[in-house]
């Protein structure tokens, strides 16, 4: 189980190296954006590998916790700034 355990953990490294490049080189502010929230959501994923490699799921309301915040604020940004395009 260490070995899947590590390999996911490579692959979660791997896909935040590739996003915050995203989030550096984005062309606008909502590539950023999008980019900022799969960044969040890479580290609540291993944030549940922690969960699932320890059995320790006292974790798991700080997780939804967190999840429902990047939501609420991805939303929030994205509708912000469809309005700050229009009034350019």
């Amino acid at each position: 189980m260490n070995v899947v355990f590590s390999l996911v953990l490579i692959m979660l490294t791997v896909a935040a190296g590739l996003t915050l490049m995203r989030i550096f080189r984005g062309p606008s502010t909502l590539d950023r954006v999008a980019a900022l929230d799969v960044f969040v959501v890479l580290i609540v994923a291993s944030a549940a590998v922690y969960v699932a490699f320890y059995q320790d799921g006292s974790n798991i309301p700080l997780l939804v916790a967190v999840s429902l915040i990047v939501l609420v604020g991805t939303a929030t940004a994205a509708r912000l700034l469809e309005r700050w395009e229009r009034h350019r």
